[in-house]
């Protein structure tokens, strides 16, 4: 029982990060970040003229994958240049929970 409650603890911890990767119009942003990397960072432009969104569609995208710690900016002047970040806490829980949930079926199998 307490390995049920510690992954609900788990769940918890990851339940906005997973739902920020959880639209498509999101892992598209962070698909178009990834094809970028090595190269200058994007701006909104940028991304609504490759995603085929609106501005405020691409802002209001881009903040919650800030606040999910999945997208990290810059701002020079008025401009904001974006890029994955490097903050890598919410992947490594979400990592942490998926070897945890591995583990217990694994036990199940066994048993």
């Amino acid at each position: 029982m307490a390995d049920f409650q510690h992954l609900e603890q788990e769940f918890t911890g990851v339940s906005d990060f997973l739902s920020a990767l959880g639209d498509t119009k999101r892992q598209a942003i962070i698909v178009a970040l990834i094809n970028d990397i090595g190269h200058e960072e994007m701006q909104v432009t940028d991304l609504t003229e490759l995603l085929g969104l609106s501005r405020p569609a691409v802002s209001h995208h881009l903040k919650i994958l800030r606040d999910a710690h999945l997208v990290e900016y810059r701002t020079e002047g008025t401009r904001n240049y974006y890029r994955l970040s490097h903050d890598l806490r919410e992947i490594t829980k979400l990592q942490t929970l998926l070897a945890d949930v591995v583990q217990i079926i694994e036990r199940s199998n066994r048993s």
